[in-house]
C-alpha cells in the first residue's frame, strides 16, 4: 500500500507532534553503561497499573473512532499478561473479536519476516550481507553495480535506492510476485545505501533470496523456521489460510460515518512484506521471543544474539526536523525509536486501505511489549493506544490526547489522489476527436498493455493481468478521466488519461495514476 510506515508513534509524526515533557527521576537506573541508561525510573506496580487501564482505554478509543473490532495483547518478562478482544469481527454480524481472532497484519509482516531471516542467518544459510543475486541470479536493478552488490540487509532496511513503494502499482494491476520483481530494474534508483525509501517488493525480493537459499518457498520456510517452533498455530503468510479461518476479522472501510466490510485485501504477491495473518495471542509469543533474546518459555528458539541485527538501527528513517527533535531509525524490518524517557523502543505499524490498521511497540529495557490489531482502514487508534500505554507505563499518566493527534495524520493517507480531484471540467472544454481515433492497443515496458475500446458507452480502458476495466469520461480536448480504486487509490481518486495524436489517430497516451516515476506513457502498437 502507499502509506508511509509508522514505525514508532513519535517518529511517524515527528513533523507534527511534540513529545511530552518528562520529569527526571532522582537517579538513573542501576549501573548500566551510558547508552543503556534512562532518565525516568518506573516505580514498582506502575506497569501493572497501566495494564489495568487497558480495557477502559481500548473501549474509549473504540467508541471515539467507531472501529468495528480490535484485539490487544501485552507481554512482560516473557509472559502474556493481557490479551483481549473488543467489538465485532464483521459489522452486521454477532461474532465478537477475542484474543484468538485472526487479523491481517499488513506491514507488521516485515518484522516477522526479519525474524525468519534471523533464524536462517543463525543456521548459516545466509548472512545479512549476502548479495541477493547469489540466490536470485535473475534479479536486476537499474544499475549493474548496485544489482551485484545489493544485499538482503540492504533490502530489509530500505536502502537499496528503489523508489518509495516500488512495484505496488504493478500488484494492483494483477501482476504476480515474480512478475513484479522482474520489473523492478525499470525503475530509477536513488543513491545506493544513502537514501531511505520504504519498499514492499524490495523486502520481498530479499525474502525470496533467503527462501531460494533454503531450497523452500517463503511461506513453508516461515512455517517451519518460526511459526511451528514458537507455537504460532493461527499465523500464516498465506492468504488462503486467513480466508479459511472461521474466527477471522473482516476488513472494513469508512462509508460516511460508519464502517462497512466491502473489500478483501489479497496480499500474496508481497506476502513477506504485508501478507501475514495472526491473532494477538500468537503475536504475544513472537514479542516475547524478541524481548527474551530468542527464548520462549523453556526453549531457546533462536541462538542468543541472533535478533540483535534486525532490532538495531541501520538507516535514519526520519531525520530530525529541528535541533531538539529526535530522529527515528530502521533496522532490518523493525523500526527503532527513542522515547522521551530515553528508552529505546522497537515498533512498526501496518495498514491496508481496504481494511487493516495494526501496531506493536516494544520497550526492551522493561521487557515489555504491546500489540494492537484492528479490522478497519487506519484510524490512528493502534498508534494512540500504544502511546497511551507507553506513557502510563513510563510516567504514570497520559500527556495529551493521542488519538486526536494521530487521527488527522491518517486522513491524508486515505485521501483521494489525482490533480483533478474536487475540480469540474472546463466550462468551455475543447471537443475530443472522433472516439474511434483513440481506440487501440498501447504498450508500456513497465506496466504492459493498455487497451482503449470504443463502445456504446464511449471509451473504456482495460489494463493489467487483472483486466481492470474503467469507463473514460471526457475532460478537455484529448484528455479524459477515470476513477481508479484499490489498495493504492482510495475512493474518490481521479486519474487523467491524456492522448497524443499524430494526425487523426492517437499515437500514445499517458495515465496520470501510473506516472509518479515518469513511466506512465503508453505507445500505440496497432
Amino acid at each position: 500500500m502507499p502509506f508511509p510506515p509508522l514505525f514508532h508513534p513519535i517518529s511517524a509524526a515527528a513533523l507534527l507532534l511534540i513529545a511530552p515533557a518528562v520529569a527526571f527521576a532522582e537517579a538513573p537506573e542501576g549501573d548500566l553503561p551510558p547508552p543503556q541508561t534512562t532518565a525516568v525510573a518506573v516505580p514498582a506496580g506502575q506497569i501493572e497499573a497501566a495494564i489495568e487501564q487497558l480495557d477502559e482505554r481500548a473501549e474509549t478509543l473504540m467508541e471515539r473512532s467507531g472501529l468495528p473490532g480490535m484485539a490487544v495483547a501485552v507481554v512482560h518478562e516473557g509472559e502474556t499478561v493481557y490479551a483481549s478482544g473488543f467489538g465485532l469481527r464483521k459489522m452486521g454480524e454477532e461474532a465478537k473479536v477475542d484474543a484468538d481472532t485472526v487479523f491481517q497484519l499488513a506491514s507488521l509482516s516485515k518484522s516477522i519476516s526479519a525474524t525468519v531471516v534471523a533464524q536462517q542467518v543463525a543456521e548459516g544459510v545466509v548472512s545479512w550481507d549476502t548479495p541477493v543475486t547469489e540466490f536470485l541470479p535473475d534479479f536486476k536493478l537499474a544499475d549493474a553495480w548496485v544489482t551485484e552488490h545489493v544485499t538482503i540487509g540492504d533490502l530489509f532496511s530500505h536502502r537499496s535506492g528503489l523508489p518509495d513503494h516500488a512495484g505496488d502499482n504493478l500488484e494492483d494491476l494483477g501482476y504476480t510476485r515474480e512478475e513484479v520483481l522482474s520489473h523492478l530494474h525499470l525503475l530509477p534508483l536513488s543513491p545506493f545505501r544513502d537514501t531511505y525509501a520504504y519498499t514492499n517488493f524490495g523486502l520481498t525480493a530479499a525474502a525470496e533470496a533467503v527462501a531460494a537459499a533454503a531450497g523452500r518457498d517463503w511461506e513453508s520456510l516461515s512455517e517451519d523456521a518460526l511459526f511451528a517452533p514458537l507455537g504460532m498455530s493461527s499465523s500464516s503468510f498465506r492468504f488462503a489460510h486467513y480466508a479459511a479461518r472461521e474466527n477471522r476479522a473482516h476488513g472494513h472501510v469508512r462509508v460516511g460515518d460508519d464502517f462497512e466490510a466491502l473489500y478483501v485485501r489479497q496480499p500474496d504477491a508481497q506476502s513477506p512484506a504485508g501478507g501475514v495473518s495472526a491473532s494477538v495471542n500468537d503475536m504475544a509469543r513472537w514479542m516475547a521471543l524478541l524481548l527474551q533474546d530468542g527464548r520462549f518459555e523453556d526453549q531457546q528458539i533462536l541462538p542468543p544474539g541472533a535478533l540483535l541485527e534486525p532490532m538495531t538501527a541501520k538507516m535514519i528513517s526520519s531525520p530530525s526536523y529541528a535541533p531538539d527533535a529526535r530522529p527515528s531509525f530502521y533496522g532490518y524490518g523493525i523500526g527503532v525509536g527513542i522515547e522521551a524517557s530515553g528508552r529505546v523502543s522497537l515498533s512498526h505499524s501496518g495498514a491496508f486501505a481496504l481494511g487493516a490498521g495494526t501496531n506493536y511497540t516494544l520497550l526492551p529495557s522493561l521487557d515489555l511489549g504491546i500489540v494492537i490489531l484492528t479490522n478497519a482502514a487506519p484510524t490512528g487508534v493502534g498508534e494512540a493506544l500504544a502511546m497511551e500505554f507507553s506513557e502510563l507505563v513510563q510516567y504514570g499518566g497520559i500527556s495529551r490526547d493521542w488519538y486526536a493527534a494521530y487521527q488527522p495524520l491518517m486522513e491524508p493517507i486515505l485521501a483521494p489522489i489525482g490533480e483533478l480531484v474536487g475540480k469540474e471540467p472546463p466550462s468551455e472544454a475543447v471537443e475530443p476527436a472522433p472516439l474511434a481515433h483513440y481506440a487501440g492497443v498501447y504498450d508500456n515496458p513497465y506496466f504492459g498493455t493498455a487497451e482503449i475500446s470504443n463502445g456504446a458507452e464511449g471509451l473504456r480502458l482495460t489494463i493489467g493481468p487483472a483486466h481492470l476495466n474503467y469507463r473514460l469520461s471526457h475532460w478537455d480536448g484529448d484528455s479524459f478521466t477515470y476513477r481508479p480504486f484499490g489498495e493504492n487509490a482510495p475512493a474518490g481518486s481521479i486519474s487523467k488519461v491524456t492522448f497524443e495524436r499524430d494526425g487523426e489517430k492517437a499515437a500514445a497516451l499517458t495515465i496520470e495514476f501510473l506516472n509518479e516515476q515518469g513511466l506512465g506513457r503508453f505507445e500505440r502498437q496497432d
